[in-house]
Protein backbone atom coordinates (compact mmCIF):
# COMPACT_ATOMS: atom_id res chain seq x y z
CA UNK A 1 0.00 0.00 0.00
CA UNK A 2 1.17 3.61 -1.03
CA UNK A 3 0.57 5.86 1.85
CA UNK A 4 -1.06 8.94 0.39
CA UNK A 5 -2.65 7.22 -2.15
CA UNK A 6 -4.64 4.87 0.06
CA UNK A 7 -8.01 4.47 -1.06
CA UNK A 8 -10.98 4.06 1.24
CA UNK A 9 -12.68 0.64 0.15
CA UNK A 10 -16.28 -0.50 1.00
CA UNK A 11 -16.60 -1.84 4.71
CA UNK A 12 -14.66 -5.25 5.29
CA UNK A 13 -13.67 -5.45 8.84
CA UNK A 14 -11.28 -7.48 9.17
CA UNK A 15 -8.81 -6.48 12.20
CA UNK A 16 -9.68 -5.69 15.30
CA UNK A 17 -7.55 -2.64 16.88
CA UNK A 18 -7.41 -1.94 20.75
CA UNK A 19 -6.59 0.90 22.55
CA UNK A 20 -6.42 1.79 25.92
CA UNK A 21 -7.72 5.33 27.57
CA UNK A 22 -8.70 6.61 30.86
CA UNK A 23 -12.22 6.75 31.83
CA UNK A 24 -12.41 10.30 31.49
CA UNK A 25 -11.07 10.43 27.88
CA UNK A 26 -13.77 7.67 26.73
CA UNK A 27 -16.50 9.73 28.00
CA UNK A 28 -15.47 13.23 26.65
CA UNK A 29 -14.46 11.18 23.23
CA UNK A 30 -17.89 9.57 23.21
CA UNK A 31 -19.64 12.31 24.18
CA UNK A 32 -18.20 14.37 21.65
CA UNK A 33 -18.50 11.91 18.35
CA UNK A 34 -22.21 11.52 19.68
CA UNK A 35 -23.08 15.23 19.27
CA UNK A 36 -21.70 14.82 15.82
CA UNK A 37 -23.24 11.24 15.16
CA UNK A 38 -20.40 9.05 15.42
CA UNK A 39 -18.86 6.26 17.62
CA UNK A 40 -15.61 6.11 18.97
CA UNK A 41 -14.95 2.67 16.11
CA UNK A 42 -16.07 5.47 13.21
CA UNK A 43 -14.34 8.47 14.37
CA UNK A 44 -10.97 6.28 14.80
CA UNK A 45 -11.28 4.96 11.12
CA UNK A 46 -11.83 8.37 10.02
CA UNK A 47 -8.86 9.48 11.85
CA UNK A 48 -6.46 6.81 9.70
CA UNK A 49 -8.03 7.41 6.51
CA UNK A 50 -7.25 11.08 7.01
CA UNK A 51 -3.63 9.94 7.99
CA UNK A 52 -3.14 8.03 4.95
CA UNK A 53 -4.75 10.62 2.95
CA UNK A 54 -2.57 13.32 4.29
CA UNK A 55 0.53 11.06 4.67
CA UNK A 56 1.32 12.34 8.36
CA UNK A 57 -0.52 13.35 10.60
CA UNK A 58 -3.94 15.24 9.64
CA UNK A 59 -3.03 17.83 11.80
CA UNK A 60 -0.22 20.01 12.73
CA UNK A 61 2.00 18.80 16.35
CA UNK A 62 3.81 20.82 17.74
CA UNK A 63 5.79 20.89 20.72
CA UNK A 64 5.52 23.40 23.92
CA UNK A 65 8.25 24.45 25.94
CA UNK A 66 8.15 26.37 29.41
CA UNK A 67 9.93 29.59 30.11
CA UNK A 68 12.91 28.38 31.54
CA UNK A 69 13.66 26.29 28.58
CA UNK A 70 13.08 28.68 26.06
CA UNK A 71 15.39 30.91 27.75
CA UNK A 72 18.19 27.99 28.12
CA UNK A 73 17.79 27.50 24.15
CA UNK A 74 18.21 31.26 23.58
CA UNK A 75 21.15 31.62 25.66
CA UNK A 76 22.63 28.75 24.09
CA UNK A 77 21.68 29.76 20.46
CA UNK A 78 23.41 33.23 21.71
CA UNK A 79 26.01 31.84 23.55
CA UNK A 80 25.68 33.16 26.64
CA UNK A 81 24.77 32.39 30.09
CA UNK A 82 26.85 28.80 29.23
CA UNK A 83 29.06 27.71 31.97
CA UNK A 84 31.65 24.65 31.27
CA UNK A 85 34.78 23.65 32.48
CA UNK A 86 36.06 23.47 28.54
CA UNK A 87 36.51 26.82 26.49
CA UNK A 88 36.36 24.44 23.17
CA UNK A 89 33.91 22.15 22.14
CA UNK A 90 36.97 19.87 21.03
CA UNK A 91 38.20 20.49 24.72
CA UNK A 92 35.25 18.73 25.89
CA UNK A 93 35.40 15.36 23.15
CA UNK A 94 39.29 15.11 23.83
CA UNK A 95 37.90 15.38 28.10
CA UNK A 96 35.38 12.42 26.91
CA UNK A 97 37.61 10.09 25.05
CA UNK A 98 41.00 9.75 27.29
CA UNK A 99 41.41 6.61 28.61
CA UNK A 100 41.92 6.66 32.62
CA UNK A 101 42.02 3.34 33.47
Amino acid sequence: MQRGKYKVKALSMEHAVEIRIDDEMKAAAESLFDSVGLDIPTAVRMFIAAALQADGLPFPVRRTWNVETLQAMEDVRLNRNISSPYKTAREAVDAMLQDDV
